[in-house]
């Protein structure tokens, strides 16, 4: 499993929330309260998910810690790279944060 493809697995359930009601999604990412998503703030929220699957907490999940069982090891540093470049993409306004419409748009 790339590591695009992970991302957006363990985003899966999120975007279904997020459509629902995205101020509330925002919330979630949003540690320090100011309505806006720091890159800092996504790669913690995001990041949450990896650290739940690395059950031997060595900063690396396994091909059996992966969804399914299968898919190539992957680094937390690599998997934060991943969520890195989605922050910028979904940054559309280029202001070095997402506003709660960014925050979930479709991936572009």
């Amino acid at each position: 499993m790339s590591g695009i493809a992970l991302t957006l697995a363990l985003l899966a359930p999120s975007i279904v929330l997020a459509q629902n009601t995205r101020s509330d999604y925002l919330q979630l990412f949003d540690s320090n309260g100011d309505s806006r998503v720091s890159e800092a703030e996504y790669l913690a929220y995001m990041s949450r998910g990896f650290q739940s699957m690395d059950r031997n907490g060595d900063g690396i999940l396994e091909t059996d810690e992966l969804p399914g069982g299968r898919g190539k090891p992957i680094t937390l540093k690599e998997y934060q790279d991943n969520l890195r470049r989605q922050f910028h993409k979904l940054d559309r306004h280029h202001h070095g944060y997402l506003n709660a419409q960014e925050l979930t748009a479709p991936p572009g």
